[in-house]
């Protein structure tokens, strides 16, 4: 079982490598915990080298399916990609497809593991899932927790409600090992989820102010204090797309409540 493939083919080669140093054991299934790129384009790697089965949420066929309105648009961002990404992302990457998919919760069972897969979006995106491996208490989160590193949430599927319950069903779970989509792994499993769940809370209660208060969005970022999260990862590329794409969620959820 593998889960997530790395974010371009040489690098799902790569990790297909180490693999092979450690077992020789057949590859049975590879687990996709969201369709987005930096996730995706290293399946390409085990579906050309190996006999393994795809896994994804059934969402994912968004990637694809709906490319003019799914979270991550599939052709805009390949194209991207191998300008920004060339040589390892070039003319002859492409976004494989899941075998298998699930709605809610699908279990497999390896030996003496049951791994069961957990649909928790949409959140950060519109096929987010974990994998609980039991019974060794190893959750893997995908990019529902990112520990000290600022969690992308730009894009139209994201939704902060949600990403915030999806958060209080990791705890329910009390995994003793977290591994997060971004940043390290953990043993203290709350503190990956605090960081990831404070963050937004920050970022929602900031926003919501604005928000009732009527103020302009640039005004309202502008005057926010960001002091606490400036120095973490992903901060100077994230912060401000992710304070709009909430800005706009609790601006449409205040309308929303506001209809007759």
């Amino acid at each position: 079982m593998v889960f997530d493939a790395l974010g371009t083919p040489s690098h799902g080669w790569a990790l297909l490598q180490e693999i092979r140093k450690l077992t020789n054991k057949k590859i049975r299934y590879v687990v996709a915990s969201h369709y987005h790129a930096d996730h995706i384009y290293g399946l390409q790697a085990f579906r050309d080298h190996t006999d393994a089965l795809i896994v994804a949420q059934e969402r994912s066929g968004e990637y694809r399916d709906n490319d003019t309105i799914a979270d991550e648009k599939a052709s805009q961002r390949l194209d991207q990609r191998r300008g920004a990404l060339y040589p390892w992302v070039d003319a002859n990457t492409r976004v494989v497809p899941p075998d298998i998919t699930f709605r809610e919760r699908m279990t497999i069972a390896l030996g003496d593991r049951r791994l069961t897969l957990l649909f928790a979006g949409p959140a950060h995106s519109s096929s987010d899932m974990m994998m609980m491996v039991e019974p060794d208490g190893v959750l893997f989160a995908g990019d529902i927790v990112q520990n000290s590193r600022i969690p992308f949430m730009n894009s139209d599927d994201v939704s902060t409600t949600q990403w915030l319950e999806a958060l209080g069903e990791v705890e329910k779970l009390d995994p003793k090992v977290i591994i997060p989509g971004h940043g390290r792994t953990l043993s203290e499993a709350k503190q990956a989820i605090a960081f990831t769940r404070d963050y937004i809370q920050y970022v929602r209660g900031a926003m919501a102010a604005a928000v009732q208060n009527w103020t302009d969005f640039d005004v309202a970022y502008r005057e926010a204090d960001w002091s606490k999260y400036r120095e973490f990862p992903a901060f100077a590329s994230n912060n401000r797309g992710n304070a709009y794409r909430i800005f706009l969620e609790l601006e449409q959820s205040q309308f929303k409540a506001g209809k007759p």
